[in-house]
């Protein structure tokens, strides 16, 4: 049985609970905001942690396999003067932290039959997990790149591979066990999440894409920015892991 949460430091339990039924009586007219001071005495995501990973190197990936990804990644997100390539954003290293975590079995998700050919609005009815689909499309496609060109996709010039890549969007190419188009959104979506998710999963690396777009992160309190209407805060991003200064144990 789980043990119940302990309260700040310095906070009853009677004072929390004085503070709810106050909040609850002010409700119909002005509320009043109560401030905390002190070291809190809880870790973010105790409860429900992120699920990331220490060790290094490939998780899921093959290297055969992590090769191909990684200039798959690097055609669907390109380097520009905007951010580096998918490859240097680390997308290829989300998508197998991803994979070896329990996104890639679909833990969370129903998976028992039947399994058929829904409409669009259903959504990707496949019976395939994100594992099964990233071995089974990434084999099939370096046996089309074979067949087509004797190589592999990764050893295709940018120009051969944006044509392959271009033919799966489009449905114009066939893979072996897989539907091609199922493959390519697959990709490109667990590409995109990689470029822009928190640093703690692995891509977005020197949260790049966060300063392109000028997102701040995960900070918790804009209480001192609330009325400055129209005004570039130039907030550096943070990580769900929190800044250096806000680690420092009390």
């Amino acid at each position: 049985m789980r043990k119940p949460q302990k309260t700040l430091p310095g906070v009853t339990r009677r004072q929390v609970l004085k503070w709810s039924g106050a909040a609850l009586t002010l409700g119909a007219g002005s509320a009043k905001a109560i401030t905390l001071t002190g070291t809190p005495g809880w870790q973010p995501f105790a409860d429900n942690p992120p699920e990331t990973f220490d060790a290094q190197g490939w998780l899921f990936l093959t290297a055969d396999e992590a090769a191909t990804l990684e200039a798959i990644v690097d055609r669907l997100i390109p380097a520009d003067d905007l951010s580096p390539g998918g490859k240097e954003m680390g997308c290829a290293v989300f998508i197998d932290r991803q994979l070896h975590g329990f996104y890639g079995n679909f833990e969370r998700l129903y998976m028992e039959g039947p399994f058929q050919e829904g409409t669009p609005e259903q959504g990707d009815q496949s019976a395939l997990t994100p594992r099964q689909r990233y071995r089974i499309g990434l084999a099939a496609l370096n046996k089309y790149t074979q067949q087509q060109f004797q190589k592999p996709f990764r050893a295709l010039s940018g120009d051969d591979q944006d044509k392959v890549l271009a033919g799966l969007e489009k449905g114009d190419i066939e893979l072996e066990g897989i539907v091609g188009t199922l493959f390519f959104a697959q990709l490109l979506s667990n590409t995109t999440e990689g470029f822009f998710a928190d640093p703690v999963y692995g891509g977005n690396r020197d949260m790049a894409a966060w300063k392109m777009l000028g997102f701040p992160g995960a900070r918790y309190d804009y209480r001192d920015f609330i009325e400055k209407h129209n005004v570039e805060l130039k907030f550096p991003p943070v990580s769900i892991q929190g800044g250096p200064q806000w680690n420092k144990k009390a």
